[in-house]
């Protein structure tokens, strides 16, 4: 158990289980992209350790970015996104890989995606490393997924709880005495 903030927290996925599914996705995308040079573009701030070690393991050329959107306070998502700091360079006519370190209602994807189609984008896939389907509505396609998980709130590698979290190695979720 660990204490954030007002919330205590238990152990729910290990670092172990993330790398093997962060090892899936990259070998799925390396096999989709291995005659091009993608841009992968991670989504701050829960995506950065995603993202590193995504990238890490991709052996072909490629170009990062990072966007930042946000749609949440505290445990709850506020179902608006508002686009905070935006792409700057140009990605017409290329390939883009959206990098999310969870994508649960679809609204941040959703944005995003129409974003990059108004920048020219040629195809847009989207990675993420946890996937809530009970959460999810809407109708765009998630291209890669490392762990599909229950409806709950989830803190750590990289995901927080009003700042707190992003740095554990493990995730957790919210403890039922909450």
């Amino acid at each position: 158990m660990i204490q954030l903030h007002d919330k205590t927290f238990e152990i729910f996925i290990t670092y172990d289980e993330i790398s093997f599914a962060i090892d899936h996705v990259a070998e799925q995308i390396n096999d989709d992209f291995q005659d091009e040079v993608p841009l992968f573009l991670g989504v701050l701030n829960g995506s950065f350790l995603f993202a590193s070690e995504l990238i890490q393991r991709y052996e072909h050329d490629c170009e990062v970015s990072f966007v930042k959107l946000a749609s949440y306070e505290g445990t709850q998502t506020t179902q608006e996104v508002q686009e905070l700091i935006g792409l700057n360079e140009s990605i017409e006519g290329k390939s883009v890989v959206i990098l999310e370190d969870i994508v649960d209602t679809g609204h941040t994807i959703e944005k995003l995606k129409l974003i990059l189609k108004d920048k020219g984008a040629k195809r847009i896939k989207i990675a993420t490393l946890f996937f809530k389907p009970e959460a999810y509505k809407k109708d765009i396609k998630i291209d890669y997924v490392g762990i599909r998980i229950p409806n709950k709130f989830i803190v750590g590698f990289g995901l927080d709880y009003n700042g707190l979290g992003r740095n554990l190695n493990d995730v957790y979720q919210l403890s039922e005495n909450n």
